[in-house]
């Protein structure tokens, strides 16, 4: 049963703000560890179950609970409060990790991601809503810092701690540190966020809508990792998976149309405003997650570099990229014309991943540092003008519901990306139906690298297009 919304909420003092931000920083900080610390680890999973042809799996199957269940968990946050749905994924992400843990081949571990997945989906986008009920558009700048200290870290400490662990421990280990890590967080939600402002409003929850992207989605991304792989692309396997993800696709379409509360908000959709930072956040966010976890790979497989090295190499990408978002972040609140620094760091950081496209085959170690500097740093000044216009544009009571809708259409072109990425970087003749290492050269990155410079480019046409109106002061 839904708990019964507050009375008029009183402003919070600064310190009773600081309390409810270090309650949600440990499982953002998880979550966000999630998306770097596996792929250093990827080439050692597939080494060890000898099966290298099911590795994005363990990436989409994540991606795509996470994206199903993002936008309940925005919906639960809305009806039952913020500390309650964050409780729920935290608890659903250790059951995951355990599973993940404990898994004794692959097809189990993928079950585990998926487990993992549905937890996941909870802890960084409730951080956000938590810093949209605590602080107006204009003020979050300044409580923005301690998010962005916080994904720089776990940004900065994935890459090379998942190196490290698969070089000198085990890959498991990566899962096992969830647990003491979620008994923290627990810990943290159940004592910290006592005083969060509610904003609690009745929704209902479509699980069909869920059951039928998911279904969809599963469908569509076997076609994309078997297709050129186990089966030919016009086989019949093929034809017959995409076929069933139309119809299945279609029928999720139609549910969203006409449900009383589809899993999608269309009306989110229906403002320029919103519509096109969700196009933005998305595209940039797809090739960013895609870069994260192709890049240890080409390092290892292209380069030659040992898993921990790799992890260490691709750390500039995460610590400038959150640089860049923190001190943005700070910025925008002040400036008039605050999507200037987005789009001039959009405009360098397409320019730098051509470069890479181009030098994938030749680039020397000093090279690749410099092009992830710029990527990060050109990068870092989307997420938070995606957060700011979008709180921007829509009452505080359906915050949630909004960044859970930002955060599975993010989640859903990620899922795409990865699993087209996992598609295209595979070159040469492919020997009884399986991939190996050899089938990832250079050449398949560099088509990578220029996927992901396209959907950079779609999305700074989407923050040009998008109207710059004037930061709130309040939460009206």
């Amino acid at each position: 049963m839904a708990e019964t919304a507050a009375s008029p909420v009183r402003a919070l003092t600064h310190r009773e703000t600081l309390f409810i931000v270090f309650g949600v920083l440990l499982p953002v900080f998880m979550g966000s560890l999630d998306g770097t610390i596996l792929a250093s680890a990827l080439p050692s999973i597939g080494r060890e179950y000898g099966e290298v042809h099911n590795l994005p799996w363990l990436i989409t199957a994540y991606l795509i609970a996470n994206t199903t269940i993002t936008t309940l968990y925005g919906k639960i946050s809305d009806i039952h409060g913020r500390r309650t749905t964050l409780l729920i994924s935290i608890s659903l992400y250790m059951a995951g990790s355990l599973v993940c843990a404990l898994a004794p081949n692959m097809f189990v571990l993928i079950l585990g991601r998926v487990l993992h997945g549905l937890g996941g989906g909870g802890l960084t986008s409730t951080g956000m809503v938590v810093l949209g009920d605590i602080a107006a558009p204009k003020d979050r700048g300044k409580y923005y810092g301690y998010f962005s200290a916080t994904y720089t870290t776990a940004g900065a400490c994935g890459p090379v701690f998942g190196g490290f662990i698969a070089e000198y421990l085990h890959w498991s280990v990566i899962f096992w540190i969830n647990i003491p890590m979620g008994i923290l967080a627990l810990t943290l939600a159940l004592t910290l966020l006592k005083k969060l402002p509610r904003h609690e409003q009745p929704h209902r929850l479509d699980f069909l809508g869920a059951f039928l992207f998911m279904t969809a989605a599963v469908s569509f991304m076997l076609a994309l990792s078997m297709g050129g792989v186990r089966y030919p692309w016009t086989s019949p396997p093929i034809f017959a998976l995409i076929g069933f993800a139309l119809i299945v696709g279609a029928a999720f379409v139609w549910r969203l149309l006409t449900a009383p509360e589809p899993l999608i908000p269309l009306v989110f959709f229906s403002t320029p405003a919103t519509r096109l930072t969700i196009a933005a956040n998305a595209f940039g966010w797809g090739s960013i997650v895609g870069l994260h976890i192709f890049l240890p790979i080409y390092l290892q497989n292209v380069v030659g570099m040992s898993p921990f090295v790799a992890g260490l190499s691709v750390i500039m990408l995460a610590i400038m990229l959150n640089v860049s978002a923190g001190v943005t972040g700070t910025l925008l609140p002040r400036m008039t014309h605050y999507k200037v620094l987005p789009i001039v760091g959009l405009v360098i950081a397409i320019g730098a991943i051509m470069v890479l496209a181009w030098r994938a085959q030749h680039v020397t170690l000093i090279e690749f540092q410099v092009l992830l500097f710029l990527i990060g740093t050109g990068f870092g000044g989307l997420p938070p003008l995606s957060a700011t216009i979008l709180q921007n544009s829509v009452p505080i009571s359906t915050f949630g519901t909004a960044v859970a809708t930002m955060q599975f259409s993010r989640n859903l072109y990620c899922t795409m990306m990865v699993a087209a990425f996992g598609a295209i970087v595979v070159t040469g003749p492919l020997e009884a139906g399986a991939v190996t290492a050899a089938a990832y050269s250079a050449e398949g990155f560099g088509r990578i690298f220029y996927a992901a410079a396209a959907s950079f480019a779609l999305a700074l046409a989407a923050v040009v297009l998008v109207e710059a109106k004037p930061l709130q002061t309040s939460h009206a």
